[in-house]
């Protein structure tokens, strides 16, 4: 199955460069290019996009909000990405709690930009997780004590079991390891815990694990 992915990045040669590495693959299609937020809103609704690769600061509308309008959508089954040069990008933990599924420096490697388009567009994983760990840890470290959140106060010892190692960034085989289960029933027991928490992804999982207080970053 070909991964229909949008640029959306007010640089054109950066927007450039992407278009060449994810084209030189046979199972994704660059379906358009927007320079602006409010044209990647507009773009999703047209087109039937898998994936957005969204830069954060772009002008009209940026990122973080195009993010939250896309994710937040009920007619959308659109993934996000955040492009990000991670050390200037403040917003990039606001993007992850608004539904990204995940971010790509802008100079990560050609084979790695593939890999994590993939990996995000099947919905079968973290991207980064041991990145993502750092940034979260990183927005959290030094913040007033968090209040254990009303969904994880609700959740049962298994599923608060499930949700820490969620944040540890297991794969799937880790997690059936470490539950004792198949990873087919593994992969089942993650999708009815999102569920029950009204998350869009890991990711979100990780964000609230850290925002609750039931994981401690440095942990």
């Amino acid at each position: 199955m070909t991964i229909r992915v949008l640029l959306a990045d007010d640089d054109a040669l950066m927007r450039a460069g992407l278009r060449m590495i994810l084209e030189s693959e046979a199972d994704i299609d660059v379906v358009g290019e927007v320079e602006d937020g409010e044209q990647a809103v507009a773009a999703t609704r047209r087109l039937r996009l898998d994936l957005v690769l969204m830069d954060i600061q772009m002008p009209v509308v940026d990122g973080l909000e195009a993010t939250r309008r896309i994710v937040g959508h009920p007619d959308f089954a659109t993934k996000v990405v955040i492009l990000t040069t991670f050390g200037r990008d403040e917003y990039v933990f606001e993007a992850l709690r608004s539904g990204a599924s995940g971010f790509l420096l802008k100079n990560t490697p050609a084979d790695e930009i593939v890999h994590a388009v993939r990996v995000v567009a099947r919905g079968d994983a973290l991207l980064s997780p041991s990145v993502t760990r750092r940034l979260i840890e990183q927005f959290t470290q030094g913040s007033a004590k968090p209040q254990v959140d009303a969904k994880v106060a609700g959740l049962t010892d298994m599923e608060r079991r499930m949700l820490r190692l969620l944040a540890t960034g297991r794969s799937d085989d880790e997690l059936a390891a470490e539950l004792q289960v198949s990873q087919t029933m593994a992969k089942v027991q993650v999708t009815q815990l999102l569920a029950k928490l009204r998350l869009y992804d890991r990711v979100q999982a990780v964000v609230l694990a850290y925002e609750s207080g039931l994981v401690k970053p440095g942990t």
